[in-house]
């Protein structure tokens, strides 16, 4: 691999921004306010911010790349390569795939689960993210526990999410916009989709012996867990109690307040404070990290979220940007384990993003690092040359 040196730039050392050079060597940060060196590949960084890489815990845009018109099927392998592609020019530089397991069949089905998480593990070395899976259990999907469980059991699972979706999917059913919207999903016709959930419903009183057998897998397996939507203190608890200490999208303020008290990570989409307002009608999420509610921003369904959500905090003055970035950086590589990146320092893995912000809630991504590689660069200029450090006309030839 090429050592990579940074020119210049604001840095996000510790809490706040340092003007500093960096040194890249192999996949880590090398050193901290350092002169050139002898690296073969230099970058002026002048001018620009010098952020951690994205974390994204929960991002299933990936589904769009899949279908992107409802009955419109693309290839797993080339649906993932785009996906990578945008994770990455949107400054995202480990992604969790939010694949959800559910009783549906089509798109969400548990065959197309296994089919992504074996996509994932063989298309992982060409991607320039860092990807993960993020298996999202409908609850319901009973079928599905023992095959779930083997996958905990042999590590192929990342993050695991509790979800129940089956109050809103009854609901829904009255609603003939969202009804069409779930049955195309499906591929069922409207009557198969009636029967299918009149049985699934009807096994309601097995669930919470699947949540708990499950639960032990993942804890046997060391693997972290997530519950989704919790409408309730109540609830939070009882998917505390099984050893989910993630909170996903609690659907109110007194549900968040007991996550965060209880010191759970509570996520919230980054989607919501860039629009103003949850797409659903539920928790603001600016107001939630306004009240110290809220410790990590997902993609959730659009990658370049993060990014503007950061800034808009800023700008909004809802919180400093240092304070905004751990939201979608080292707050996220808390809550999923991964001690080695979401702060640039010595020994830390070398994810980092050169950032312009000269226009106000529009950051450009100049440059993305990931794992110590150069994997996206929209200003050759800002290449130099190894004779000079300073000059912004001595190009490299692409």
């Amino acid at each position: 691999m090429t050592d990579i040196f940074l020119e210049g730039g604001r840095a996000l050392i510790g809490a706040g921004l340092v003007e500093t050079s960096l040194l890249v060597s192999g996949t880590d940060i090398a050193l901290v306010d350092v002169s050139r060196a002898r690296a073969r590949l230099a970058i002026d960084a002048r001018g620009l911010l010098v952020l951690p890489g994205i974390v994204d815990l929960h991002g299933d845009a990936f589904e769009r790349q899949m279908m992107p018109r409802a009955g419109v099927d693309f290839p797993i392998d080339v649906a993932l390569a785009d996906s990578d592609r945008q994770a990455i020019s949107n400054g995202i530089t480990t992604v969790f795939h939010a694949t959800t397991c559910s009783w549906e069949p089509g798109l969400r089905s548990a065959g197309n689960a296994r089919g992504l998480m074996e996509a994932i593990e063989r298309q992982r070395p060409q991607f320039a993210a860092d990807t993960r899976f993020h298996l999202r259990h409908e609850t319901y999907n009973l079928d599905a526990e023992t095959e779930i469980s083997q996958w905990l059991a042999e590590g192929r699972v990342d993050l695991f999410a509790f979800n129940d979706h089956m109050d809103g999917t009854v609901a829904d059913m009255a609603k003939p916009r969202k009804r069409n919207r779930m049955v195309e999903r499906t591929g069922l016709s409207s009557e198969e989709f009636d029967r299918l959930v009149e049985r699934v419903v009807a096994r309601a009183a097995d669930v919470p012996a699947s949540l708990s057998r499950l639960a032990a897998a993942a804890r046997a397996a060391g693997v972290r867990m997530l519950s989704h939507d919790d409408a309730t203190p109540a609830m939070r608890q009882e998917f505390r109690n099984l050893g989910a200490m993630i909170a996903e999208f609690p659907i109110n303020e007194e549900t968040a307040r007991a996550a965060a008290s209880h010191g759970d990570a509570v996520v919230y989409g980054a989607p919501n404070v860039v629009r103003g307002g949850s797409h659903t009608g539920w928790t603001r999420a600016s107001d939630m990290v306004a009240k110290g509610l809220c410790s990590v921003l997902a993609s959730d369904y659009y990658y370049p979220a993060q990014l503007l959500a950061a800034f808009r905090l800023a700008a909004d003055r809802v919180l400093p940007l240092e304070q905004a970035w751990d939201l979608v950086s080292a707050g996220p590589a808390r809550a999923t384990g991964l001690t080695d990146r979401g702060a640039i320092a010595e020994g830390r893995r070398a994810d980092i993003l050169l950032v312009d912000d000269s226009v106000e809630l529009r950051p450009r991504l100049i440059a993305v690092i990931s794992g110590g590689k150069l994997v996206h660069l929209t200003d050759a200029t800002r290449l130099l040359t190894a004779a000079a450090a300073a000059p912004r006309e001595a190009v490299v030839a692409a």
